[in-house]
């Protein structure tokens, strides 16, 4: 075989798969499609490491995420990777939010957030003066990473242990063989070929879906089909006068992400965002005429913000598996003898908070490796 292991996917997960599974003796080889790691959603986010507020408790995202948090404050500083342990606040900002805040803070408490707290306006103002509010919970074990140095921290890891990231690659079909499977490739200048392995780790994102279908699985019937769902940031301008110290959101609305909210970078820089839109197609412009929409819902805990304070910078695309008004979807970490494909381990529907649950996720999939 060429390789134990192809991971197919260089964004977060799929580079600390690999490393991951180096770090258990295997050879490992990831495959990326595009000329960079992390070129899509790893990059295209709020670079949030989440505290494990939101999610149903015992959920993969909720566990993943309270587990991945810890590793990934200890790897950061371990290999010195920028990063801030910020705090946050969800804030309310209308009566019938208040009432929300206690289930917040409960669901947050459970599933082992970290020291949350319930505050009032007054106590939310000693914080952040600037912030209007009637209330907001405290979470302060939520942070900021340096997401691209994250990163290349797993891919420097995965290549001190011998493991390879090959990009400009994109695999075309999948084979099952009888020692495990044969991955067809093609690179960008067009030549083909062909990378035998004893086991396929599916990371692929945005295409996850399409990479179960290559092995000839039924993402429909399995519920792996991707809903991608676009989010659009905009800058704030330092002349608007906003001046915050931790990250800021809303009670989380009912359309599949956590509000227009804001956060600062680690170099300062405030930004707002993202929305959530489901979409067909992939296009990451940002459109302008969006700034007013994303002032006015700034202006609910922003009190001073205008359009003209803002400038669209990025987008990143949500690969969502739960559809516009559906139910919460679970991360899918799956290997699927069951389903006809034995000797591939699928992550679907990978999304927030997949950057923080990394390490996290890895270890599940190693593990998945060992028994398969």
């Amino acid at each position: 075989m060429d390789a134990e292991v192809v991971v197919v996917g260089a964004g977060v997960v799929g580079l600390a798969c690999g490393a991951e599974l180096a770090s258990r003796g295997r050879s490992v080889l990831v495959i990326e499609r595009h000329g960079a790691v992390g070129f899509e959603t790893s990059s295209r986010n709020s670079e949030v490491i989440h505290a494990g507020i939101y999610y149903p408790k015992d959920s993969l995202k909720a566990v993943c995420c309270v587990e991945g948090r810890a590793l990934l404050y200890r790897r950061c500083a371990e290999y010195r990777i920028g990063h801030r342990r910020t705090g946050k606040l969800i804030v309310a900002t209308h009566e019938d939010e208040v009432e929300k805040l206690a289930g917040i803070a409960a669901r947050a408490l459970a599933n082992g957030a970290g020291s949350i707290e319930c505050l009032d306006a007054p106590a939310v103002a000693r914080i952040e003066p600037g912030i209007r509010s009637r209330g907001a919970v405290w979470s302060p074990e939520t942070g900021i990473v340096d997401a691209h140095g994250l990163m290349h921290s797993y891919q420097a890891e995965l290549e001190e242990r011998q493991g390879s990231v090959v990009l400009n690659t994109r695999v075309v079909s999948l084979t099952r063989q009888s020692f495990g499977w044969r991955v067809g490739t093609e690179a960008s200048d067009g030549e083909r070929f062909a990378i035998d392995c004893g086991l396929v780790v599916n990371s692929a994102g945005l295409s996850a879906d399409a990479v179960a279908e290559m092995a000839g699985l039924d993402p429909d019937a399995l519920g792996y089909r991707i809903r991608p769902c676009k989010g659009d940031y905009f800058s704030i301008a330092p002349a608007a006068g906003v001046a915050v110290n931790h990250l800021i959101y809303p009670v989380p609305p009912m359309d599949g992400g956590l509000g227009i909210h804001v956060t600062v970078d680690l170099g300062g820089r405030l930004r707002l965002g993202p929305d959530a839109t489901y979409v067909d197609t992939i296009d990451y412009a940002v459109a302008g005429e969006k700034a007013e929409h994303f002032a006015a819902a700034a202006r609910r805990y922003l009190p001073d913000i205008r359009a003209e304070h803002l400038a669209p910078e990025m987008s990143g695309i949500r690969p969502k598996l739960q559809g516009p008004g559906e139910p919460f979807r679970d991360f899918v970490v799956a290997e699927t003898s069951a389903a006809g494909a034995p000797g591939m381990i699928h992550l679907i529907g990978i999304e927030s908070p997949g950057l923080t649950a990394s390490a996290a996720l890895a270890r599940r999939v190693a593990d998945l490796c060992s028994s398969a």
